[in-house]
């Protein structure tokens, strides 16, 4: 048996799943939605299917059981929503929102129609994640340093708040999460953000730099920075600090121990591995494997909307639950 598959979005990140979705067992792409046909044309000539341009046109005639929704922050409207009253399961892309708002809509049309729902985490499904809590097990976590350090993306949304949410918000967001990963639930944040070199930017209000202290329920503090006013590429990843342990995690990880240093390299293709075990929890009915599950997704979103609030404020802001 194979779980039918739809797109809604067809653009950059859209494409790399649908190039990692042939290697996945048990899904069929049938139908490929986007605003712009030419770019559904395309993926549909390269992967077979149908295009479209109207996602309730395509959910109504296709007999969809998942659909992967890639679209910008602030175009997830009810896409979703729609799908999963269909009885569709949805897997959605970070960031899942701009708001809180839209999140918990969203949410509650998962809930209320009883579909499933995961989140395009990818970090947590890299090997050398997992290799990273197994050395963690039994150890003391003290503080996390994360980093994404690079360019502005060339797409014009990203440069404006409203549509992006900001880096934090539209990039930065896999550290946040992955930090949450390790570290539990975030209570509280004080952030500071600037703008000191991409001001001449046309459009760009959002900030080129910034940091943000994060205090865990746990007791655990973590710092990360981030930037796009690179002109080159430079680092990204999450450091983890235990006493006699520190752990890098980037494209893969270095164990730092006393009298002893190892690399590690991270071997498999983390998008084909939650994409397939999507695929398989549709197939038997249980999601309990699937790493990121769009409630817990929201709460990742909710850091990152208080970094922004503390940013705004220039005070801590409470994490909301």
């Amino acid at each position: 048996m194979s779980v039918r598959v739809g797109f809604i979005g067809c653009g950059g990140i859209a494409n790399h799943h649908m190039n990692c979705m042939k290697e996945v067992k048990g899904a069929e792409m049938v139908a490929f939605c986007d605003i712009d046909a030419s770019r559904a044309a395309a993926a549909a000539e390269k992967f077979g299917g149908k295009a479209y341009t109207d996602y309730y046109e395509m959910l109504d005639r296709e007999s969809l059981q998942a659909a992967w929704i890639a679209l910008p922050p602030f175009a997830h409207t009810d896409q979703e929503i729609a799908a999963a009253r269909k009885g569709v399961h949805i897997f959605v892309e970070k960031p899942i929102a701009t708001t809180l708002t839209k999140a918990r809509e969203i949410l509650k049309a998962v809930q209320d129609n009883g579909v499933l729902a995961g989140v395009g985490y990818h970090w947590r499904n890299m090997e050398v994640t997992d290799r990273a809590k197994e050395i963690l097990a039994g150890k003391t976590l003290g503080m996390m340093l994360g980093y994404w350090m690079g360019g502005m993306p060339g797409v014009h949304w990203w440069r404006v708040m409203a549509e992006s949410g900001g880096q934090f918000v539209e990039q930065t967001t896999h550290i946040v999460d992955l930090a949450r990963y390790f570290g539990g639930e975030v209570e509280t944040v004080y952030a500071a953000t600037a703008t000191r070199a991409l001001g001449d930017v046309p459009d760009f209000d959002v900030s080129d730099v910034g940091s943000v202290i994060l205090k865990f329920k746990s007791g655990v503090v973590a710092t990360i920075s981030n930037t796009c006013l690179l002109k080159m590429g430079y680092t990204v990843g999450l450091h983890l600090i235990a006493p006699d342990t520190i752990l890098e995690i980037s494209g893969g990880l270095k164990v730092i121990q006393s009298g002893r240093t190892e690399d590690i390299r991270n071997t498999n293709n983390p998008t084909i591995r939650e994409d397939q075990t999507f695929i398989d929890a549709i197939l038997s009915g249980d999601g309990s494997r699937i790493r990121s599950p769009y409630e817990d997704a929201l709460k990742s979103l909710a850091v990152s909307l208080a970094i922004n609030e503390s940013a705004a404020t220039g005070q801590p802001a409470q994490v909301e639950g």
